[in-house]
């Protein structure tokens, strides 16, 4: 790279010194550098030589000299400093060769340390290698192309911004009016591509498309001009971005304004290569471009600007005598003023400079053409590193130079009205676009821009986008099928050999475009497959493609938006339900098994029960155990009791007066009451599933059919057979259907007689084919999410937008409904209820625990009632002896005296059963014990005997003390109860 680079600056400086050559003898080809009134001594350490290369036959050369010259005045008149700076100007013309000629000029004749300008990109090109050469700083404030970049030399200073700075704010401008599409134009030079690829990038990042570029040439003429601006006309975008020079961009505007550009629905921004030299333009100039926008640095107004002006227009016309008065000084003229301050400045800071140019040896300058015979300044690096550092609050505002660069700060944004221009708000790095300068987080009120006035004098932002005066009508792709379909139906007319085109999508679409904002031309185009008979459309997928490519400028039907599809189109907001499923047939599945009755419930809740159905049992016998008779006797015949008691609960009410305890009573309510509600339920539950759910899905899942080994179906033109290829279906195992028709003969045969085991389609599909086929099929599987049903068009499309939002306006209102019941009727879905695929309702613990929580709450209570009473007495009285009492039982059979004895405990219970009639003393012979009872043959016995079997058996009572007691301790106890 090096090498290169002295191959190159070699062959300029060949040139150059040609030039020179011939320029002593031609001095109309190199303007002389301008010399001091007195030379400059060789070893004056007092002044610092400083070269200006300026064109001073262009009036913004003379006028940039006047603002250098005002500077250093300005700087000096103020102050005494040991080292000052002298001046010397060279008049660079308008190219580059004569640019590099003049620098040279400048380094051989006044040995300069420093060289403000060259004006143009082009120039400072070539300039740029001869400071790197020399170590001579070169200060460039109009040199603003990014293709320059202070990181290829430590010694080019760009003391100007560069035109990329200016792009963040363009962003800014084209996403806050929500503009998709935007076109660039620009010149055809160095100048103008520099700033290209960085508006490229910054509407990429904002998702603005460019869909054309227009290229003005750097000299035009008014033919060339036209011709863009025709095809600007007929296109559909409507936001331009001019970025021109002033020259170029003035003749430009008036011939667009010739073409009716400049009116109702435009939008025009301009960069500051329009807005710093806007003073320059004349009126014709500015009564064309009403309603631009336009971009450039805010420049402060200090009080040091204020009087600028005078002193500026007073020093231009003291250097031009006689010349005419310039206009005001644009900001090129301030950044000349602030760069020979930073000079001035930093000169001050290092000091006199001293050591000079360093003179190659003589060995080296055998060629007096080689540039190295100016030698190397080794006062350079101090004076470039003081430049750099030089922080001050210039007459443009802040000078702040980073990697030798001056910083953006501020940009204006101004809005040409009438004769001049209006402040339209302003742009930051930090806060972006703002009505009002803020330099800290303000108000909401402020963000933004205030009112803008238009092309055509309206206040209203353009949509960006119109329908173009001399454009064509869009051509609608729209898929063929070969069956009739209610999403799209496609027919030829024999009458008129035209066809006509109907369905579901067509209605949503047109009446979509009855809402849009504006009128759409358009005509339908039905794309038919031309290798195949049956005149059936491609892919869909297909169709997209040639969507993209443009030979079609939208596709509308039923088209599914899939991820791989927006990759080369877009698509508008979907109007469907989203989603694949699949649909089988049904079979009969009447329940053979034999514990089906248990079903209805679930497991946990039967041992639920269980445990209920065992704990009521459990507390109606420790109610009732001391009491009935029935709850007596040995503990197997005690739990036979018990579960035959509470058995016979489940069935009804006991009527058999056992219960002696309200406690036993209430506790036996509670599971009566419970076995009633799980009765009904349990009922009605095995009902539902005898009857109901007498149908089931053959298949109920993808993973089954593929573990199958089943055909599945799909219909043609879809993208289904790609998703169920991702799925690992088999492809051979795909099969293609055009129509819900052929779905239900497909199915009906099954996967093994010609047929499939299920169809996978998109969910309005699957409701189409449903409402007509609801009895024998039912949707089943998962969904496999998808975009629904959207239009297509091409990539970037500015339509897009507009389309998604009368979209919405159509499914939100009542003619989207109308539009439904038209194509499917009022029942457009299946109720799959009646074809559920659930076991059937069964009853679960969860369901009745409301009715377990209030049983043992009520167990609670009956526990604590039956301990209060059954501990408290105990408590409060002396305990009884748990002896019981013994029953003497004489039998007395003929003259034989035996006692049997029986002993007979507190819970034991004695059951005397009296048979036959008392005997008389005369017929049993015994002796006369008992008198005969009362109201038996007029005899009453005594009161210890009891004739039990008849004449010859009798059982004598003898009384016992402790028999005595136990009984009245009983009475006791029955009446505290």
């Amino acid at each position: 790279m090096v090498d290169c680079k002295n191959i190159v600056v070699s062959v300029i400086v060949l040139l150059s010194s040609w030039l020179l050559f011939v320029g002593h003898d031609h001095p109309r080809l190199l303007g002389r550098a301008q010399r001091p009134l007195t030379a400059p001594a060789a070893a004056a350490s007092s002044v610092l030589h400083v070269g200006a290369l300026l064109d001073l036959g262009s009036t913004g050369g003379r006028e940039s000299r006047a603002s250098i010259s005002l500077a250093l005045d300005d700087f000096y008149a103020s102050r005494q400093p040991d080292t000052t700076v002298e001046l010397h100007v060279a008049d660079c013309k308008d190219d580059e060769i004569t640019a590099a000629s003049a620098a040279i000029d400048l380094l051989k004749d006044f040995k300069v340390q420093a060289i403000i300008g060259p004006k143009t990109s082009m120039q400072a090109r070539f300039i740029i290698g001869i400071g790197n050469m020399t170590n001579v700083p070169i200060l460039s404030y109009s040199a603003t192309s990014p293709y320059l970049s202070a990181k290829q030399s430590k010694y080019f200073i760009r003391t100007a911004l560069d035109d990329a700075s200016q792009v963040p704010a363009i962003a800014s401008l084209i996403e806050y009016f929500s503009w998709r599409q935007a076109v660039l134009i620009y010149d055809d030079s160095e100048f103008g591509r520099g700033i290209i690829p960085y508006l490229v990038d910054a509407l990429q990042d904002i998702d603005t498309h460019i869909p054309y570029r227009s290229i003005i040439p750097s000299v035009p003429t008014d033919d060339q001009i036209n011709v863009e601006l025709n095809k600007l006309k007929t296109m559909q975008t409507r936001v331009f971005v001019v970025h021109m020079s002033s020259d170029v961009a003035a003749r430009f505007f008036v011939l667009a304004h010739d073409a009716e550009m400049l009116v109702d629905g435009y939008a025009w921004i301009v960069t500051d290569s329009v807005g710093n030299m806007f003073s320059t333009l004349d009126g014709n100039t500015i009564h064309s471009m009403q309603g631009v926008l336009g971009v450039r640095p805010y420049i402060p107004r200090l009080d040091k600007l204020l009087n600028f002006r005078a002193r500026f227009l007073s020093r231009y016309k003291q250097q031009n005598p006689g010349a005419p008065e310039p206009a005001n000084p644009n900001v090129f003229h301030l950044w000349a003023y602030d760069t020979a301050w930073a000079i001035a400045i930093a000169l001050t800071k290092v000091g006199p400079l001293t050591l000079g140019f360093k003179s190659p040896s003589s060995q080296n300058s055998n060629d007096l053409n080689d540039l190295r015979v100016l030698g190397v300044s080794q006062d350079g690096p101090r004076l470039v590193d003081a430049i750099q550092a030089t922080k001050f609050q210039g007459i443009s505002g802040e000078f702040i130079l980073v990697n030798g660069q001056r910083q953006a700060s501020v940009f204006e944004i101004f809005n040409v009205i009438g004769n001049s221009y209006q402040s339209a708000g302003f742009w930051t790095p930090k806060f972006g676009l703002s009505k009002k300068l803020v330099t800290s987080s303000g108000p909401s009120d402020t963000v933004g821009l205030n009112t803008l006035i238009w092309p055509g004098g309206s206040a209203q932002a353009p949509r960006g986008w119109e329908w173009p005066v001399a454009g064509k009508k869009l051509k609608i792709a729209v898929p063929v099928k070969p069956a009739p379909n209610a999403f799209v139906n496609v027919k030829k007319n024999p009458a008129t050999g035209k066809f006509d085109v109907t369905g579901y999508c067509i209605d949503v679409f047109e009446a979509v475009m009855q809402e849009m904002p504006y009128a759409v031309p358009y005509e339908y185009v039905p794309v038919v497959d031309p290798n195949m008979a049956t005149n059936s459309t491609i892919s869909y997928t297909e169709i997209c493609h040639q969507v993209s490519l443009k030979k079609y400028d939208a596709m509308v039907g039923d088209t599914t938006i899939i991820i791989n599809r927006s990759l080369y189109v877009d698509f508008t907001l979907p109007y469907t339900e989203s989603g694949v499923q699949m649909v089988v047939p049904m079979k009969k599945n009447w329940s053979t098994s034999l514990w089906v009755f248990l079903k209805p419930i679930e497991p946990i809740l039967w041992a639920a029960f269980l445990s209920v159905f065992v704990f009521t049992s459990f507390v109606i016998w420790l109610v009732e155990h001391k009491e009935s008779r029935d709850f007596g006797g040995s503990a197997w015949k005690q739990l036979v009791n018990i579960a035959y008691f509470s058995f016979q609960a489940l069935l009804a009410v006991p009527k058999d007066p056992k219960l002696k305890k309200w406690l036993s009573k209430f506790a036996l309510i509670n599971l009566v009451l419970l076995v009633w509600l799980l009765e009904k339920l349990y009922s009605a539950s095995l009902t539902s599933m005898m009857t109901v759910h007498q149908l089931q899905p053959t298949v109920d899942d993808l993973n089954q059919l593929i573990s199958n080994g089943d055909y599945i179906g799909y219909q043609g033109g879809s993208f289904v057979k790609d998703f169920l290829k991702s799925q690992k279906v088999e492809e051979h195992k795909i099969r293609k259907y055009s129509s819900t028709d052929q779905y239900a003969e497909a199915l009906m045969k099954g996967s093994w007689n010609g047929g499939v085991a299920a169809v996978f389609d998109e969910i309005p599909y699957l409701k189409l084919f449903m409402s007509k086929h609801c009895r024998n099929h039912s949707i089943v599987g998962r969904v496999h999410k998808t975009g629904g049903f959207g239009f297509v068009f091409p990539k970037g499309s500015p339509l897009v937008a507009d389309v998604s939002r009368a979209i919405l306006t159509v499914t939100e209102g009542d003619k989207f409904a109308g539009i439904e019941q038209r194509w499917f009727g009022y029942e457009v879905t299946c109720n799959n209820q009646a074809n559920a695929i659930e076991s059937g309702s069964v009853i679960t613990l969860s369901s009745l625990r409301g009715v377990f929580f209030i049983t043992i709450g009520l167990w609670a209570v009956v526990g604590v009632i039956c301990a209060v009473i059954w501990f408290r007495p105990r408590q409060e009285e002396e305990p009884v002896q748990e002896a019981v009492a013994e029953l003497a039982v004489e039998h007395v059979r003929g003259n034989r005296d035996e006692s049997i004895i029986w002993r007979i405990g507190r819970d034991s219970h004695l059951l005397i059963q009296l048979r036959g009639n008392p005997p008389r003393p005369a017929d049993t012979g015994a002796k006369e014990v008992a008198q005969p009872e009362a109201g038996l043959d007029g005899v009453e016995p005594p009161p210890d005997t009891i004739n039990l079997e008849g004449p010859d058996e009798q059982v004598r009572l003898v009384e016992h003390p402790l028999l005595t007691a136990a009984a009245e301790n009983d009475k006791r106890n029955e009446q505290r109860n």
